[in-house]
């Protein structure tokens, strides 16, 4: 979900959102609000829910966390029916008003539909224009809305059709969740970028979630994690699973392992706190640091990968920082003056633990690099002796188009320094990463699919798709052969079913 805008540079498309949705269920929006408590790390600019009652859809959305936008509880009780989809949005760098959160609600004089998405639509400038000249109004500036105007415009005979039509001509990482007053419809890109599972709740009710943790959070059991191309239907018949395209391939968004998903999350089969001890193992055996005092990792989605780190290397794991858990994520903090603000305020050091020690420090990434520089000086004014910083990632070198928030390639401290310089900048005393094998060995997703199912073009500059509109300055790059964009497959007109799930006790799925 990503502002549009023309790339003057290499431009990273600004977004990782939160998706829940649930189908038959009494207090649907209320289950769906739980849901989205869960998803509160994916997005905290704003969040929306729309509710579908008695075959009419109603909407409530706002700006802020979940707590700002539903303070009031009549709020949730005004949302009325027996299902509900609801988005909480990325902070991005682009427009924050009201427009842009979701789901967006339309209403057309014969049926009304709801749509939230967590991705980035890279041929959006093209398909946008294309409508445009054609005479559709857009309501945001928002990349989301084009597949509304794509499903209005299709002439297919049904709302499955319709979407699968619209989606063939979609490029990029995507995950929609759609409602109708007949059913909900949730697909995923052909490469499955994003995270996206299916649950079932006790009284037999399906429910749709960008990560496994809102199932539990809502007592689902987790069922299936959504597979590229696939387009799921789910009304008062069951559920019904269709591939609107054979061409698939699976590259799960890396750093969905390395930084995003919550830890007790489990993404294609790989539990995301396991998948970062074995990082941190793999780090420590890659990047030892000889006569350190202690591990101490970065709060919070570092301190996995410490663990590991500690565990592997034999060392004591301190908690030499300490993070006030009631501030915003800095990554997912809108500009740079806020970020650094934000590491001032979550942060503080553990003199007694720290002073006179030589530290380890355990961090999931470096990108602009202030974060860490913050940190390590936090730490030395507190007394350390030695900050020996090691990162439980490889180093970003290229722009990401499919979810990390990275404007341009001068944002990128390892595209632009070399490790000596990177180590003088923040101040480090050493500074190592993890490597590209490291990681895709800690992470080791097994998968029916070519390759090792993960995208590291961060790291590699190996894009499993074309970017088209958003990164033309990229083609000097990949004529030089520093970036690969891997072919896209062609589409097809095609929409195949595979299963029908019924909702009667006992029911089985292939």
């Amino acid at each position: 979900m990503t502002k549009l805008q023309a790339a003057t540079d290499v431009q990273g498309l600004n977004e990782e959102c939160g998706l829940f949705g649930v189908w038959g269920l009494p207090d649907a929006a209320q289950t769906t609000f739980y849901g989205m408590h869960a998803l509160q790390h994916r997005g905290q600019e704003g969040a929306g829910i729309v509710s579908n009652d008695h075959g009419h859809l109603w909407q409530r959305r706002g700006l802020g966390l979940l707590s700002d936008v539903f303070r009031d509880p009549e709020k949730i009780e005004s949302l009325k029916g027996t299902s509900a989809i609801g988005h909480v949005r990325y902070a991005t760098a682009g427009t924050h008003g009201i427009e842009n959160i979701q789901p967006y609600l339309v209403h057309f004089n014969d049926y009304q539909i709801a749509l939230a998405h967590n991705g980035n639509i890279t041929n959006a400038l093209t398909l946008r224009k294309q409508l445009e000249d054609s005479g559709s109004i857009f309501q945001s500036s928002s990349d989301s809305e084009i597949l509304l105007h794509l499903i209005r415009r299709s002439h297919k005979s049904t709302m499955k059709e319709k979407i699968a039509e619209s989606l063939l001509k979609l490029r990029g990482g995507f995950a929609f969740l759609l409602l109708t007053p007949d059913g909900m419809y949730a697909a995923l890109d052909p490469h499955g970028f994003r995270p996206f599972c299916v649950g079932r709740l006790p009284g037999g009710q399906y429910v749709v979630a960008s990560e496994t943790a809102a199932l539990t959070m809502t007592g689902a059991e987790f069922l299936f994690d959504i597979q590229p191309g696939e387009l799921l239907t789910i009304n008062d018949q069951g559920l019904q699973i269709d591939h609107y395209t054979q061409h698939v391939s699976l590259n799960i968004d890396v750093m969905e392992y390395i930084y995003f998903a919550r830890p007790d999350s489990t993404i294609y089969g790989v539990n995301v706190h396991m998948a970062r001890k074995h990082m941190g193992r793999r780090l420590a055996i890659e990047q030892p640091v000889p006569n350190a005092d202690m591990v101490v990792g970065v709060p919070n989605s570092s301190l996995s990968a410490a663990q590991g780190y500690a565990e592997e290397a034999g060392l004591p794991n301190e908690m030499g920082l300490v993070k006030n858990q009631y501030i915003a994520r800095t990554f997912i903090q809108p500009n740079q003056d806020r970020r650094e603000r934000a590491v001032r305020m979550k942060l503080s050091p553990v003199k007694e633990v720290v002073a006179g020690k030589s530290i380890v420090l355990i961090d999931d990434s470096i990108v602009r690099g202030t974060t860490s520089m913050y940190i390590i000086q936090m730490l030395k004014d507190a007394g350390a002796r030695e900050v020996h910083v090691r990162i439980a990632s490889p180093a970003f070198k290229y722009p990401s188009f499919y979810g990390v928030d990275m404007q341009t390639t001068d944002e990128l401290l390892a595209a632009n320094h070399t490790l000596a310089e990177m180590t003088e900048m923040i101040h480090a005393d050493s500074l190592a990463f993890l490597s590209v094998e490291g990681l895709v060995d800690s992470i080791n997703l097994k998968t029916p699919y070519p390759g090792n199912g993960l995208t590291t073009a961060y790291f590699d500059g190996h894009y499993p798709s074309p970017i088209y509109d958003y990164a033309p300055s990229l083609q000097a790059k990949a004529d030089a052969g520093l970036v690969v964009f891997d072919p896209e497959p062609a589409a097809e007109s095609v929409l195949t079913s595979n299963m029908i799930i019924s909702k009667q006790e006992g029911a089985v799925y292939e």
